[in-house]
Formats: structure tokens, sequence, C-alpha cells
């Protein structure tokens, strides 16, 4: 298994590539995340996938909590980081192309899958921005405690979901203010949510209750499915990007959990392969069943799940 170490550095959030499935972006922060720096980590997987090879090393003066690739720019990334900016960066360049500053605190989500970029902050907002102009094109401000993730469907290019301390589940039009569609989702903080990338009416939540629920867009009175297993909160839950009853997500449990929703509510598969919370998580749209995660014991571990081989 490919394992890489961020000395010093404790990971947050680990992607893959839209367009390279050897390549991957690392966020990590200094001193959990409370204090000190963060640093980008590029890294690829060696031609034999023996290993993960750093290829560049990129430093921020305040922690980096999250990245996503652009889906617009092979080599670009965005990153959120702790002192409310989003910082933007192309592989192979020193220095940020941008830095787009509006939130008033930590940025623990950005979503880039097009030419507009969403970002979601412990200020209780969901930023939308066009990263050429470095405009702030919409805010929308629904929840009432920190918002933890926002992310666009796949589906809908002008439709993103937030999930928040609040405990709630929004769904959006990127043209209106207001949310279209709000959930009670979890008795509990909501940290995570995923859309599914084949069913078009599928998203997911996972919270700090320890369970994954499921959500049709159809019917959004109560979950289509509740997976337990986990221990501890679920920091981030995402379906299969190639079977779309399958689904991974990661705890401060240490672990990463694999469910394949045709088999049962159990998980398949439970993977202890940290020694500290569990953060980030990725699959490999290229590649079919690689997983990435990452964690605060500074570890990042590319692997396939037996129960899926």
């Amino acid at each position: 298994m490919p394992t890489f170490l961020t000395p010093g550095r404790h990971g947050y959030s680990v992607r893959f590539s839209r367009t390279r499935p050897d390549a991957l972006a690392v966020a990590t922060s200094q001193y959990y995340g409370l204090a000190g720096g963060g640093t980008l980590f590029f890294l690829e997987l060696a031609p034999d996938g023996s290993t993960l090879l750093e290829m560049q090393k990129l430093e921020w003066s305040d922690g980096l909590f999250d990245v996503t690739w652009s889906g617009t720019n092979e080599t670009a990334v965005a990153c959120g980081a702790g002192d409310g900016a989003v910082v933007v960066w192309r592989g192979g360049c020193a220095a940020p192309l941008r830095v787009l500053r509006g939130h008033s605190s930590e940025v623990c989500s950005v979503d880039w899958p097009r030419g507009r970029l969403l970002s979601a902050s412990w200020d209780t907002t969901v930023k939308l921005w066009d990263p050429e102009s470095e405009t702030c094109i919409n805010t929308y401000a629904g929840h009432s405690q920190l918002v933890y993730t926002a992310a666009f469907s796949p589906h809908s290019p002008a439709t993103f979901a937030s999930v928040s301390g609040d405990g709630h589940l929004k769904l959006w039009t990127c043209t209106e203010p207001r949310p279209a569609a709000v959930v009670k989702a979890h008795e509990a903080e909501v940290l995570s949510c995923d859309w599914s990338r084949i069913e078009t009416h599928a998203i997911a939540t996972s919270g700090s209750d320890g369970l994954v629920k499921g959500w049709d867009l159809r019917r959004l009175t109560s979950p289509m499915f509740t997976l337990k297993g986990c221990e501890c909160a679920v920091r981030r839950v995402q379906f299969s990007p190639h079977a779309p009853s399958v689904i991974a997500a990661v705890s401060y449990d240490f672990t990463t959990r694999i469910w394949d929703l045709k088999r049962g509510c159990d998980p398949l598969e439970t993977i202890r392969h940290h020694s500290e919370f569990t953060y980030g998580l990725d699959w490999n749209c290229l590649r079919p069943h690689q997983i990435a995660d990452c964690g605060w014991d500074s570890l990042v571990h590319v692997f396939i799940p037996r129960s899926l081989v």
C-alpha cells in the first residue's frame, strides 16, 4: 500500500486529480490546525504503484483545511485556509495564482468542478466565486452555525448542497439567496455531504453522531438509508464514482469504512491503518475502487479495499 508521511503536518484533505489518475493533492496543517501554518503537497504514484512521490510542496501562513482540483485547469487547485482565504495554486508555480478574501473565519470546504468556485466557512456562510476576476458573486447565509461542507451537484451546475453544525442539510440554487429545500438531517452537527455521481436523486450526509444517512431528493421527509458502525464522528462520506451502492466514510475513531447498500447496512470492511483521527477521503474517479485517505497521524494512504477486489 503506497504511503506518504507529511512530517509535522496533520492531514485534513486529500484529492485525486480529475484528469490524471496518479496525481494527488493533500492539504495539511501544523499543530492540529490550532496554530502555525499549512502545507499543500502535490504527490504522484510511482509508475509501479508502490510508492507516493512528492512533486512539490507549497507553504501558507495559516492552516489548510480542504483542497479541490479545478475542473477546467488540470494543474490548478484551490485550498480553504484558516485565515479565511481561498488560495488558488498551480502545480509548478511557487506563488499563489489568486487569493480570494471575503470570509471572516476558517474556510473548511472548497469545490471547483467548473468555472465557478464554492467555499464554506466557520463564519456560517457559503460563497460563490469567479476565481479569474477574484470576485465574490454571491453569499449564502442560511445556516445558524458553521458550515462544514458545500458541494455542487454533478448533475445540475446551478445547484449545490451545504451542511452545518446546526444539523441541517440545505439545497440551493446559485441564483437564489435562500435555500430551495431544508432537511433536519441529524440530531447533531452535520460534517459532510456528497452527491452520488451516478444516481441523480441521491445525496449522503455524515454527522458527529457517528451516522451516515442517504437522502432521496424526490422525497426528503425521511432518510432512504442509515448506516451505523462508526464509533465516533464521521468526518467525510463519499459515494463511489464507479458503483452507485458503494459508500466510504472516514471517522474520528481512526477508521475508514466501506458499505455496499446491496449487501445491507453493516460495513463490508473496516480499515484501521491510522493512529489518529482519519480526516481526508477521496475515491479515484479514473481508477476503479482506488481510495486515498489521510489523518492527523501525518500519513496519506492509497489503497483498494479488499472487499471490492
